[in-house]
């Protein structure tokens, strides 16, 4: 069905990934390509004035030495990271990347996601390519 499947990631939740990685599996053409993506979120003005530099770059090296050992358990996978808003972010690395699907997880909704909206609601409005939310 898909070639170029971007799957979005959270670290600290592996039983939504593991799902999302067999739902990808599933709707993959043979031979297609995988992105794991983590998004991370822009450390405000005033608050990054106060965490050494060091900490910050340790810890992005981390994030992306935990989703290269993710990748791993998926064939032809790679992994990225970018920074900023979730929603948006993973909106425009699946457009510049030309995936052609993208597989989000979703947790249970709460009432604050009326109000303010979820990261897979934004992606699901919004993607110019086919959404799958895994629940």
């Amino acid at each position: 069905m898909y070639n170029n499947i971007l799957i979005p990631v959270v670290l600290d939740n592996t039983d939504k990934n593991e799902v999302s990685f067999k739902a990808a599996r599933t709707l993959a053409d043979e031979g297609a390509h995988f992105t794991l993506l983590h998004v991370i979120e822009a450390i405000p003005v005033y608050v990054s004035d106060y965490i050494p530099t060091d900490y910050i770059i340790e810890a992005r090296d981390k994030v992306q030495a935990q989703l290269e050992a993710l990748a791993k358990t998926l064939p032809n996978c790679h992994a990225a990271t970018t920074e900023g808003r979730a929603g948006s972010r993973i909106l425009k690395w699946a457009e510049e990347n030309g995936s052609d699907c993208i597989v989000i997880a979703s947790h249970q909704p709460v009432f604050s996601d009326i109000l303010l909206g979820s990261v897979a609601h934004h992606v699901v409005r919004h993607a110019k390519c086919a959404v799958h939310v895994i629940r």
